[in-house]
């Protein structure tokens, strides 16, 4: 990674303090020039999907996660925009259905894994179960685990215990070659209050608001201390955690396709080269083709 980039990263094995990460930072840039960096970095992350699908050994696992109006379905739509849909499965996580909760709280999100060659996007996650879960412990009673009837029960050695799944489930997934990156879109509170306003006072935005998010931003401070140890106890050399200021919408954007566009690069990725015999038989092929009439 850059130096720039790297600034975000999320060191493994160190304690995450959030209050020594930026919401507002941009790096000096102005916003024309960000857009215009994004647009031409977007044309390479093109190129770098292509020869994913060709190679197909890899598969690219990108996560977001944020508090409410952070900006990730628009960060999505803008960076992935330059993508080929038939390559990409875009999944959107809410509250857990009836059937998904008669299975182990990883189990769908297996489900939605990319295939070889493919990029996978998650808005929200398996993150949500050591995030909204742990500021509602009470939701985790859903899950019907034998010895945790009571919320009471759900004490620190449970988090332990489920962080430790979460790192070995995406400790499984790099051996067998999918790539990991982790986003945490970082707000601050008081550009979340300006974005919920404009969402109340524009009639075109009123449906993305909800009664919850208030309640929700009633939590705050409980959030932050969760982001804070889930980012901690699970950002791995293999699958790290970014945290992404977001109170400008471009310079988030602009930051995550930078990290995606280093990453792809650092993969080193080949389209795959055919045996002698093969090539020979490209060659019939062509002088038959160009022999036509």
């Amino acid at each position: 990674m850059s130096k720039e980039t790297n600034r975000f990263l999320a060191p493994a094995g160190q304690k995450i303090k959030l209050k020594d990460y930026s919401t507002h930072y941009n790096g000096d840039l102005g916003k024309k020039v960000g857009k215009a960096t994004l647009a031409s970095i977007k044309e390479k992350l093109s190129n770098h999907q292509e020869t994913l699908y060709a190679e197909n050994s890899h598969s690219v696992l990108i996560i977001f996660q944020a508090m409410d109006a952070a900006g990730k379905d628009s960060a999505i739509s803008h960076v992935m925009s330059g993508l080929n849909p038939q390559g990409c499965q875009v999944f959107s996580f809410k509250t857990p259905n009836s059937n998904e909760y008669a299975h182990d709280f990883l189990w769908r999100h297996y489900l939605a894994l990319p295939q070889r060659g493919r990029i996978g996007i998650h808005n929200r996650s398996h993150y949500e179960n050591v995030l909204v879960c742990k500021v509602h412990p009470e939701y985790i009673l859903n899950e019907r685990i034998p010895g945790y009837e009571d919320v009471k029960k759900v004490d620190k050695n449970f988090w332990k215990a489920r962080y430790e799944s979460i790192r070995n489930f995406e400790k499984q997934l790099t051996e067998n070659g999918t790539i990991i990156l982790k986003f945490f879109l970082y707000v601050s509170q008081d550009e979340q209050k300006v974005r919920f306003l404009d969402r109340i006072n524009d009639p075109a935005k009123n449906w993305k608001f909800s009664s919850a998010d208030i309640a929700e931003r009633a939590l705050w401070k409980d959030y932050m201390v969760a982001y804070e140890d889930a980012i901690t106890e699970t950002s791995t050399k293999n699958a790290p955690w970014y945290i992404i200021p977001a109170d400008k919408k471009w310079f988030a954007r602009l930051t995550i396709s930078q990290i995606l566009e280093e990453t792809f690069k650092g993969m080193k990725l080949k389209y795959p080269v055919l045996p002698t015999e093969e090539m020979e038989k490209l060659e019939g092929y062509k002088k038959n083709l160009m022999g036509e009439e």
